[in-house]
Protein backbone atom coordinates (compact mmCIF):
# COMPACT_ATOMS: atom_id res chain seq x y z
CA UNK A 1 0.00 0.00 0.00
CA UNK A 2 2.95 2.34 0.65
CA UNK A 3 4.12 2.02 -2.96
CA UNK A 4 0.62 2.81 -4.22
CA UNK A 5 0.36 5.88 -2.00
CA UNK A 6 3.84 7.01 -3.14
CA UNK A 7 2.92 6.58 -6.80
CA UNK A 8 -0.27 8.56 -6.23
CA UNK A 9 1.71 11.34 -4.53
CA UNK A 10 4.12 11.52 -7.50
CA UNK A 11 1.16 11.52 -9.89
CA UNK A 12 -0.44 14.45 -8.04
CA UNK A 13 2.89 16.33 -7.85
CA UNK A 14 3.58 15.97 -11.58
CA UNK A 15 0.04 16.99 -12.51
CA UNK A 16 0.32 20.05 -10.28
CA UNK A 17 2.94 21.46 -12.68
CA UNK A 18 0.36 22.89 -15.14
CA UNK A 19 -1.26 24.70 -12.22
CA UNK A 20 2.02 26.46 -11.37
CA UNK A 21 1.90 29.01 -14.15
CA UNK A 22 5.48 30.43 -13.88
CA UNK A 23 6.97 26.92 -13.91
CA UNK A 24 4.75 25.77 -16.78
CA UNK A 25 5.56 28.91 -18.80
CA UNK A 26 9.29 28.42 -18.22
CA UNK A 27 9.13 24.79 -19.34
CA UNK A 28 7.16 25.73 -22.46
CA UNK A 29 9.68 28.51 -23.14
CA UNK A 30 12.56 26.04 -22.90
CA UNK A 31 10.96 23.15 -24.79
CA UNK A 32 8.24 24.66 -26.93
CA UNK A 33 4.52 23.96 -26.47
CA UNK A 34 4.27 20.73 -28.47
CA UNK A 35 7.47 19.11 -27.03
CA UNK A 36 6.30 20.09 -23.55
CA UNK A 37 2.92 18.43 -24.12
CA UNK A 38 4.56 15.31 -25.57
CA UNK A 39 7.06 15.07 -22.69
CA UNK A 40 4.34 15.64 -20.11
CA UNK A 41 2.16 12.98 -21.75
CA UNK A 42 5.01 10.43 -21.84
CA UNK A 43 5.91 11.06 -18.19
CA UNK A 44 2.25 10.86 -17.22
CA UNK A 45 1.89 7.55 -19.06
CA UNK A 46 4.95 6.19 -17.25
CA UNK A 47 3.47 7.17 -13.89
CA UNK A 48 0.16 5.58 -14.84
CA UNK A 49 2.00 2.32 -15.60
CA UNK A 50 3.74 2.59 -12.21
CA UNK A 51 0.36 3.16 -10.57
CA UNK A 52 -0.90 -0.04 -12.22
CA UNK A 53 2.06 -2.05 -10.96
CA UNK A 54 1.80 -0.57 -7.45
CA UNK A 55 -1.93 -1.22 -7.42
CA UNK A 56 -1.34 -4.86 -8.38
CA UNK A 57 1.11 -5.23 -5.48
CA UNK A 58 -1.14 -3.57 -2.89
CA UNK A 59 -2.73 -5.79 -0.23
CA UNK A 60 -6.36 -6.77 -0.70
CA UNK A 61 -8.62 -5.24 1.93
CA UNK A 62 -12.26 -5.99 1.10
CA UNK A 63 -14.81 -3.21 1.48
CA UNK A 64 -17.76 -4.81 -0.37
CA UNK A 65 -18.32 -8.22 -2.01
CA UNK A 66 -17.27 -8.98 -5.56
CA UNK A 67 -19.98 -9.29 -8.25
CA UNK A 68 -18.65 -11.23 -11.28
CA UNK A 69 -21.40 -9.95 -13.60
CA UNK A 70 -20.03 -6.40 -13.28
CA UNK A 71 -16.88 -7.43 -15.17
CA UNK A 72 -18.88 -6.78 -18.35
CA UNK A 73 -18.99 -3.08 -17.44
CA UNK A 74 -15.37 -2.19 -18.30
CA UNK A 75 -15.37 -4.51 -21.32
CA UNK A 76 -18.24 -2.52 -22.83
CA UNK A 77 -17.14 0.98 -21.81
CA UNK A 78 -13.33 0.88 -22.11
CA UNK A 79 -13.35 0.96 -25.94
CA UNK A 80 -15.14 4.32 -25.72
CA UNK A 81 -12.66 5.53 -23.09
CA UNK A 82 -9.64 4.50 -25.19
CA UNK A 83 -10.98 6.18 -28.31
CA UNK A 84 -11.70 9.39 -26.39
CA UNK A 85 -8.19 9.37 -24.90
CA UNK A 86 -6.33 8.69 -28.16
CA UNK A 87 -8.41 11.03 -30.33
CA UNK A 88 -8.49 13.70 -27.62
CA UNK A 89 -4.74 13.73 -26.99
CA UNK A 90 -3.94 13.80 -30.72
CA UNK A 91 -6.33 16.67 -31.56
CA UNK A 92 -5.57 20.37 -31.57
CA UNK A 93 -7.58 21.76 -28.70
CA UNK A 94 -7.61 25.29 -27.24
CA UNK A 95 -9.90 24.18 -24.41
CA UNK A 96 -8.24 21.15 -22.85
CA UNK A 97 -5.61 18.42 -23.08
CA UNK A 98 -4.49 17.67 -26.60
CA UNK A 99 -1.83 18.34 -29.21
CA UNK A 100 -1.64 22.02 -28.32
CA UNK A 101 -3.83 24.98 -29.30
CA UNK A 102 -1.61 26.33 -32.07
CA UNK A 103 -3.14 26.00 -35.57
CA UNK A 104 -6.51 25.00 -34.14
CA UNK A 105 -9.14 25.46 -36.85
CA UNK A 106 -12.63 26.15 -35.42
CA UNK A 107 -14.00 25.14 -38.81
CA UNK A 108 -12.53 21.63 -38.33
CA UNK A 109 -12.76 20.98 -34.59
CA UNK A 110 -13.36 17.23 -34.90
CA UNK A 111 -13.97 15.63 -31.54
CA UNK A 112 -13.69 19.02 -29.80
CA UNK A 113 -17.12 19.82 -31.24
CA UNK A 114 -18.55 16.90 -29.26
CA UNK A 115 -16.82 17.76 -25.98
CA UNK A 116 -14.13 20.26 -25.02
CA UNK A 117 -12.43 17.63 -22.85
CA UNK A 118 -12.45 14.26 -24.67
CA UNK A 119 -9.25 12.89 -23.12
CA UNK A 120 -10.33 13.90 -19.60
CA UNK A 121 -13.72 12.21 -19.96
CA UNK A 122 -12.04 9.12 -21.36
CA UNK A 123 -9.93 8.92 -18.20
CA UNK A 124 -13.02 9.49 -16.05
CA UNK A 125 -14.80 6.58 -17.74
CA UNK A 126 -11.73 4.37 -17.29
CA UNK A 127 -11.41 5.10 -13.58
CA UNK A 128 -15.12 5.21 -12.70
CA UNK A 129 -16.02 1.83 -14.23
CA UNK A 130 -13.28 0.14 -12.20
CA UNK A 131 -14.76 1.20 -8.86
CA UNK A 132 -17.89 -1.01 -8.63
CA UNK A 133 -16.15 -4.20 -9.82
CA UNK A 134 -13.38 -3.88 -7.24
CA UNK A 135 -14.51 -3.86 -3.65
CA UNK A 136 -11.14 -3.33 -1.98
CA UNK A 137 -9.44 -0.35 -0.35
CA UNK A 138 -6.63 0.00 -2.91
CA UNK A 139 -9.14 0.18 -5.78
CA UNK A 140 -11.27 2.76 -4.03
CA UNK A 141 -8.21 4.89 -3.24
CA UNK A 142 -6.78 4.73 -6.76
CA UNK A 143 -9.86 4.85 -8.95
CA UNK A 144 -11.86 7.04 -6.59
CA UNK A 145 -9.14 9.71 -6.53
CA UNK A 146 -8.66 9.58 -10.31
CA UNK A 147 -12.42 9.86 -10.87
CA UNK A 148 -12.74 12.88 -8.58
CA UNK A 149 -9.74 14.57 -10.21
CA UNK A 150 -11.15 13.86 -13.66
CA UNK A 151 -14.57 15.27 -12.85
CA UNK A 152 -13.00 18.39 -11.34
CA UNK A 153 -10.55 18.74 -14.24
CA UNK A 154 -12.79 20.37 -16.90
CA UNK A 155 -13.75 23.29 -14.67
CA UNK A 156 -10.10 23.92 -13.80
CA UNK A 157 -9.02 23.62 -17.44
CA UNK A 158 -11.77 25.97 -18.57
CA UNK A 159 -10.64 28.59 -16.07
CA UNK A 160 -6.99 28.30 -17.19
CA UNK A 161 -7.78 28.49 -20.88
CA UNK A 162 -10.10 31.47 -20.36
CA UNK A 163 -7.23 33.29 -18.64
CA UNK A 164 -4.81 32.35 -21.42
CA UNK A 165 -7.11 33.18 -24.36
CA UNK A 166 -9.18 35.88 -22.78
CA UNK A 167 -12.85 35.52 -21.90
CA UNK A 168 -14.10 37.00 -25.19
CA UNK A 169 -11.92 34.86 -27.48
CA UNK A 170 -12.68 31.70 -25.47
CA UNK A 171 -16.43 32.28 -25.79
CA UNK A 172 -16.17 33.06 -29.51
CA UNK A 173 -14.23 29.85 -30.14
CA UNK A 174 -16.67 27.84 -28.02
CA UNK A 175 -19.62 29.29 -29.96
CA UNK A 176 -18.01 28.47 -33.32
CA UNK A 177 -17.24 24.91 -32.26
CA UNK A 178 -20.79 24.32 -30.96
CA UNK A 179 -22.23 25.19 -34.39
CA UNK A 180 -20.53 22.19 -36.03
CA UNK A 181 -23.03 19.38 -36.83
CA UNK A 182 -22.24 16.14 -35.02
CA UNK A 183 -22.03 14.12 -38.25
CA UNK A 184 -19.53 16.59 -39.72
CA UNK A 185 -17.43 16.55 -36.55
CA UNK A 186 -17.35 12.75 -36.56
CA UNK A 187 -16.30 12.73 -40.21
CA UNK A 188 -13.44 15.13 -39.40
CA UNK A 189 -12.05 12.66 -36.85
CA UNK A 190 -11.47 10.06 -39.57
CA UNK A 191 -10.94 6.35 -38.94
CA UNK A 192 -7.24 6.01 -38.12
CA UNK A 193 -7.21 7.50 -34.62
CA UNK A 194 -10.33 5.63 -33.43
CA UNK A 195 -8.63 2.48 -34.76
CA UNK A 196 -5.55 3.34 -32.69
CA UNK A 197 -7.86 3.75 -29.69
CA UNK A 198 -9.21 0.25 -30.24
CA UNK A 199 -5.63 -1.06 -30.58
CA UNK A 200 -4.86 0.58 -27.23
CA UNK A 201 -7.93 -1.18 -25.80
CA UNK A 202 -6.67 -4.51 -27.14
CA UNK A 203 -3.23 -3.88 -25.64
CA UNK A 204 -4.79 -3.11 -22.25
CA UNK A 205 -6.78 -6.36 -22.42
CA UNK A 206 -3.60 -8.26 -23.26
CA UNK A 207 -1.56 -6.65 -20.46
CA UNK A 208 -4.27 -6.71 -17.79
CA UNK A 209 -3.68 -10.19 -16.42
CA UNK A 210 0.18 -10.13 -16.58
CA UNK A 211 0.33 -6.75 -14.81
CA UNK A 212 -2.74 -6.72 -12.55
CA UNK A 213 -3.00 -10.48 -12.05
CA UNK A 214 -6.71 -10.72 -12.95
CA UNK A 215 -8.20 -11.64 -16.31
CA UNK A 216 -10.55 -8.91 -17.62
CA UNK A 217 -12.78 -11.52 -19.29
CA UNK A 218 -15.88 -12.60 -17.35
CA UNK A 219 -15.61 -16.20 -18.53
CA UNK A 220 -12.27 -16.76 -16.78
Amino acid sequence: MNELLTALAVFLAVHAIPAIRPLRSRLIGLLGETPYIVAFSVISLGIVVWLGVAYARAPYVELWPYFPALRWLPLLTMPVACILIVVGLSSRNPFSLGAGSRDFDPGRPGIVALTHHPAVWGLVIWSAVHIPINGDAASLILFGLLTVLGIAGPRSLDAKRKRALGETQWRELAAQVRQMPITTALAQIGWLRPLLGLILYGALLFMHEPIIGISPFPIF
